[in-house]
């Protein structure tokens, strides 16, 4: 019988199914100089090490869409390849050993969101599938006259799955189902929480807000978000009064600390490949009470308890595998973990090494972490904002210098179409992205066609990354 630790269990202690840890790359800096240190204490130089893009010249500032992956989690798939094997079927040592892995992914990632433990969390492929995953599960709950209310600031992927339930889904069941947007102000960018309160009713199921937009950059309130869900009165199948609240954490996560337990939400998704991780994993919290009433989005496989299916019975395994169907993306879950691992590493760079450790993550160094790239990412952003303010023609959205916003800088320029705008900055070798950043509803209701050009930032960028984009944006306006 396996015992835990924390979140840790026993055999991934004594018998070190871990593989052996790479040794960190430490170098110096441009020419021989020692990496200097940012006033917040990231040593971003040195954080700069541990990638391959620096040495090609980039200038990646389209970190909203995409990170870039450490050279230590491109190398941990090929370690883990001799030992590789499906999980939670398997009597051989290699599954084993790849099933202690992959439920320990589980432990650090709940860690990392301070969630109660593994079993309120589940893994798709995206943000995007993790909340389409909320709505097929919830489908059967909706009562003829409820509603949803998102907001015009969403992702589209926490938009049209409420569209698709409210105006596709549930009318060939012949329930009828609102789904509501509340406004936000056009000059500074700020959800317009009055008249989302006044959206928000006795027949309001679930409130779904972005913790980030990936357009504005504004952060709405969850605090006074999850206040107004409180007070709507909705009767929930579980007797609950409220309306139940999904955060989409996409931009929220990479930058920002998250207490999933003091934020209070029922559900929050994000999606690994904007940690640092490679493409392939979204995360879902949710709190336990719900995933256990809730029914799976996908079926059979792993999900299904063992050897539990008659022709008149099925029964489903416990959580968090209760919402596994299918053989999981395992590789890719224990990469993203140890994505989390490495991220303190290489910020906090105080010599007790997270990265494919033994040990559980002590919750003090997630907030150590979070805070000092949070510090990081805002000066750049505030950096990008000042630097653009003097451009002829140029016109940034979202909250002003100095305001909470994610670490990005969306903009337009007078007369000039933001591709082309985009197009002209990568020949300057700076990688920004123009459209409407699948921010449809927003970008609709500023007129803005056909989009905007946007920059944004990760840990790993430095000023001077910030000062390129700003001299070469710069210079493109100028030459017209």
């Amino acid at each position: 019988m396996n015992h835990h630790y924390g979140y840790v269990s026993e055999r991934l202690i004594t018998e070190g199914l871990f593989p052996q840890r790479r040794a960190r790359r430490r170098e110096r800096g441009p020419g021989g100089a020692a990496p200097v240190p940012t006033v917040d204490g990231l040593d971003v130089e040195a954080i700069r090490t541990h990638f391959d893009f620096p040495a090609t010249g980039r200038v990646v500032t389209n970190n909203a869409a995409t990170t870039q992956t450490p050279v230590e989690l491109v190398d941990l798939y090929r370690r883990l390849a001799p030992w590789y094997e499906g999980v939670h079927r398997g009597q051989s040592t290699a599954s084993q050993r790849m099933t202690e892995r992959f439920e320990e992914s589980y432990d650090t990632i709940a860690t990392w969101i301070n969630a109660p433990s593994r079993r309120t969390i589940a893994t798709y492929r995206a943000t995007t599938e993790a909340i389409n995953a909320v709505m097929y599960s919830l489908l059967t709950e909706f009562r003829d006259g409820d509603n949803v209310v998102t907001t015009l600031m969403e992702h589209n992927s926490n938009f049209v799955p409420w569209y698709a339930l409210a105006r596709e889904v549930l009318p060939k069941f012949g329930r009828s189902v609102e789904c509501r947007v509340a406004r936000f102000d056009h000059d500074t960018g700020e959800l317009d929480l009055d008249h989302l309160a006044g959206l928000v009713d006795s027949r309001t199921k679930l409130v779904c807000v972005s913790g980030a937009s990936n357009f504005l950059g504004t952060k709405p309130p969850l605090d006074r978000i999850r206040a107004i869900a409180d007070a709507a009165g909705y009767l929930q199948p579980s007797g609950q009064r409220g309306s139940l609240l999904l955060v989409d954490a996409a931009q929220l996560a990479p930058t920002t600390l998250i207490d999933v337990q003091e934020l209070g939400v029922d559900y929050l998704a994000f999606s690994f490949h904007k940690m640092l991780a490679p493409f392939g994993v979204g995360v879902l919290y949710a709190r336990e009470p719900l995933l256990e009433r809730s029914l799976p989005f996908l079926y059979g496989g792993d999900m299904v308890a063992d050897g539990q299916v008659r022709p008149d019975r099925v029964e489903y395994g416990g959580l968090p595998w209760k919402f596994a169907a299918g053989t999981p993306n395992v590789l890719g879950v224990v990469a993203s973990a140890q994505a989390l691992r490495l991220l303190a590493d290489l910020v906090l760079d105080d010599g007790s090494p997270r990265f494919e450790g033994c040990s559980p993550l002590p919750r003090e160094d997630v907030v150590r972490t979070m805070s000092r790239v949070n510090s990081h990412v805002a000066s750049l952003t505030d950096r990008a904002l000042a630097g653009t303010d003097g451009i002829p023609g140029l016109r940034s959205y979202g909250p002003p210098t100095g305001a909470a916003r994610s670490p990005l800088l969306a903009f337009t320029v007078r007369g000039t179409d933001p591709r082309a705008l985009a197009t002209a900055l990568d020949r300057e070798g700076v990688e920004a992205r123009a459209g409407c950043h699948c921010a449809s509803l927003a970008h609709w209701d500023l007129g803005l066609d056909p989009g905007t050009c946007r920059l944004s930032f990760a840990a790993y960028t430095n000023e001077r990354d910030v000062d390129r984009a700003v001299d070469a944006l710069a210079a493109v306006v100028r030459r017209g």
